[in-house]
């Protein structure tokens, strides 16, 4: 076996070896250090003292610029913030998996050198790196979809109780309280905020700022003008859900309109060359059977 092979077999078994270590244990010198702290008390770590992990994820975090980093915190709040992928441990795997692919292609190219190869190995090295960046796009622009999905029957739940005699805040807890979904979890945090102290246009200004819908920011500067201007919540609320569910049904309908030519393509090349084939087989095994008896 070679150098160059025993080099590439090295290089890639390294980064995935880190690649698992910081998936499965990601947290460990946080639990170990808290473990330490119940058992014997609090203890003031050192500041030299740094767990792999840590210094894993300084390293990363030098290499990733800001402006790409904030790019990243904010496709991390519109996708909830998963639980399992926390913004440290993203920047660690971005560029673990483009080494990972990086290498696996290198020793590829090793096999059978070419322009063709250099290409190849350069365009799945970006795609492995920018893969979790997709992933977080669609499952934030998920979200989205839910969250505008269920805003008027909220509305319409908070409506019903204010109008039983419920405060705005009140009735928004109720709403979030016996519902489910994104939506419920962005009211309960809203709530959250506001009973730490932050004032309500700042709690409804970060509401917005995490969901990124446009229907929820019109409902929030809507609350905001009317707790500014002492407008009646119940009428606000009212014409808000109104507005909303009028909202829905048209997008509905649009989305109901590009049906056919959404089925167009797929009715071009996939239905009608087999329709055509079943109508005409017949004719043309004819015709051949004519001519052929002609000729004889």
């Amino acid at each position: 076996m070679s150098f160059f092979v025993l080099a590439a077999i090295l290089l890639i078994t390294l980064p995935l070896s880190i690649l698992v270590f910081q998936a499965i244990s990601a947290d460990a010198g946080t639990r170990k250090l808290v473990r330490r702290n119940l058992i014997v008390g609090p203890v003031l770590k050192a500041p030299s003292s740094r767990t792999p992990n840590e210094a894993l994820t300084g390293a990363a975090r030098r290499l990733v610029p800001a402006s790409y980093a904030a790019r990243l915190d904010k496709l991390l709040v519109r996708a909830g913030r998963p639980a399992g992928m926390p913004f440290e441990r993203l920047i660690v795997i971005k560029p673990l998996l483009g080494l990972g692919v990086f290498f696996i292609g290198l020793l590829f190219l090793f096999n059978a050198p070419g322009k063709l190869g250099v290409f190849l190995l350069l365009v799945s090295t970006a795609l492995a790196y920018f893969t979790p960046d997709v992933l977080l796009d669609s499952r934030g622009k998920t979200r989205q979809e839910e969250i505008q999905l269920a805003l008027p029957n909220t509305l319409d739940q908070m409506l019903i109780a204010v109008e039983a005699g419920m405060g705005f805040e009140a009735a928004m807890a109720r709403a979030a309280r016996t519902g489910s979904g994104p939506l419920a979890m962005e009211l309960s945090r809203t709530l959250q905020d506001i009973q730490m102290g932050r004032t309500r246009a700042d709690a409804y200004q970060a509401l917005v700022e995490r969901t990124d819908v446009r229907d929820l920011n019109t409902f929030v500067r809507a609350i905001v003008q009317a707790d500014k201007y002492g407008i009646a919540i119940g009428k606000v609320l009212r014409t808000q859900a109104n507005e909303m569910r009028l909202k829905r049904r048209q997008r509905a309908e649009e989305q109901a309109m590009k049906v056919p030519v959404k089925i167009l393509f797929p009715l071009i090349f996939t239905i009608l060359p087999v329709l055509f084939i079943v109508v005409l087989s017949p004719a043309i095994v004819g015709i051949i059977h004519l001519l052929g008896g002609g000729g004889l």
